[in-house]
């Protein structure tokens, strides 16, 4: 005989599911009437409204305006997003600072703040310090208004999913980092694991929601800072592989026996085209940051300081451009993104990868993806952390609705 659930089961099942499909469904339209959402649906018009009245009252979805959507040609009441309540709080581990974004239901970023400095650290330094910043963050979202419902975390390296381990982050000097223990002071501190991710992989989610790749179904975003990370939205969807390790650009080697890693290979990317690589190239301070490269770049042709700026861009271009060739051949993705310090040198960087791929991949294919870069820059993964929040939420609303 087998097991059947109950009755009272199955509904709120379904109840729970559909709940999902009408939020959902808002959040892909902006505005919509009941009516629009019935048929959207496929639902009743009062099973909506039972639906709609339950999301309005948990803050999720408010009334605004009116649209040509209601029945017998009258106008109908729009139901949008509301984004005066609900907020997800994202936060970022760089290499060389510590980021905190809170973005409400309506994806607009409400708070931000950040520490600028090395986090070649021990990591309860660095995620005690985090934690401060975070608890600023959603002492500020509190004074709006906003409830923090759930916090997602970038770092700059391999995790481990199942374990909750960060396996190696070798720009930080981590390997095999237990999670929970330092997450467990992040806000809001409801007893909701912190979604944690690889950096690239949430730069990904960002441009996907709110940059370059949005409304793009296939795209690469390879990010830039001491290291270099890739993220791959395939079909709308972020992939990161069998065991979550997809998107290490920076470690595909580009100059066989070359220069240390960090990772413990030779001649990755990162040795050539990672921030520090630039700067040693142009024969400036490794550690001195982006700015004086971008100054550099722009001194007058046959100045020494200008000329070996340029040369050590065009070398992390020639890099590049070998390792997104291999990577177009074999994921064929639709755009390219540049983020994080590779967006900055955009300018430099782009048409010279147009060049390159389109001479080492057009011959193929007849054309190569476009190269862009992020208007989001270093804020994507941050962002992305925090957009994972309310991702989650829109696809499962019963998670935060009242028992």
């Amino acid at each position: 005989m087998t097991d059947r659930p109950a009755p009272g089961m199955r509904h709120r099942s379904m109840r729970d599911h559909n709940l999902g499909a009408v939020l959902g469904e808002v959040a892909r339209r902006g505005t919509i009437s009941r009516a629009g959402l019935a048929v959207a649906t496929g639902l009743t018009k009062s099973t909506v409204s039972s639906l709609v009245g339950e999301l309005v009252e948990a803050r999720l979805l408010v009334a605004e305006g009116r649209t040509g959507e209601g029945e017998r040609g009258r106008p109908g009441i729009g139901l949008g997003l509301d984004g005066g309540y609900v907020a997800g709080l994202g936060c970022e581990i760089g290499a060389r600072r510590l980021a905190v974004r809170v973005v409400d239901l309506r994806r607009r970023t409400r708070v931000q703040l950040e520490r600028v400095g090395p986090n070649h650290r021990s990591p309860a330094a660095v995620f005690a310090e985090l934690a401060a910043l975070a608890a600023e963050a959603e002492q500020r979202a509190h004074a709006q208004g906003l409830t923090l419902v759930g916090a997602g975390l970038a770092v700059p390296g391999l995790l481990d999913h199942a374990r909750r381990r960060l396996v190696a982050a070798p720009n930080l000097g981590w390997r095999d980092v237990p999670l929970d223990p330092h997450l467990a002071a992040l806000p809001p501190r409801a007893g909701l694991p912190v979604a944690v991710d690889n950096e690239a992989n949430l730069a990904a989610l960002g441009e996907l929601r709110l940059g370059a790749g949005n409304g793009q179904p296939s795209f690469l975003v390879v990010t830039g800072e001491v290291g270099i990370g890739a993220g791959l939205v395939v079909g709308s969807g972020l992939y990161s592989g069998a065991d979550g390790f997809a998107g290490e650009l920076g470690h595909v080697v580009v100059v066989p026996g070359g220069a240390p890693c960090a990772c413990g290979g030779r001649g990755c990317l990162e040795t050539v085209a990672g921030l520090p690589a630039l700067l040693r190239a142009a024969g400036l301070d490794p550690e001195g940051g982006l700015a004086p490269l971008l100054a550099a770049l722009d001194r007058p042709v046959a100045d020494p300081a200008g000329e070996a700026a340029r040369s050590a861009v065009d070398g992390a271009a020639a890099a590049l451009a070998l390792a997104l060739t291999a990577a177009v051949h074999l994921l064929a993705p639709g755009l390219i993104v540049l983020g994080g310090t590779l967006a900055a040198l955009g300018p430099v960087l782009v048409p010279r990868l147009d060049d390159a791929l389109a001479a080492q991949v057009g011959a193929l294919r007849g054309s190569a993806p476009p190269v862009t870069t992020s208007a989001l820059g270093t804020d994507a993964a941050v962002l992305g952390a925090a957009l994972g929040v309310l991702d989650a939420v829109v696809a499962d609303p019963v998670r935060i609705l009242p028992t």
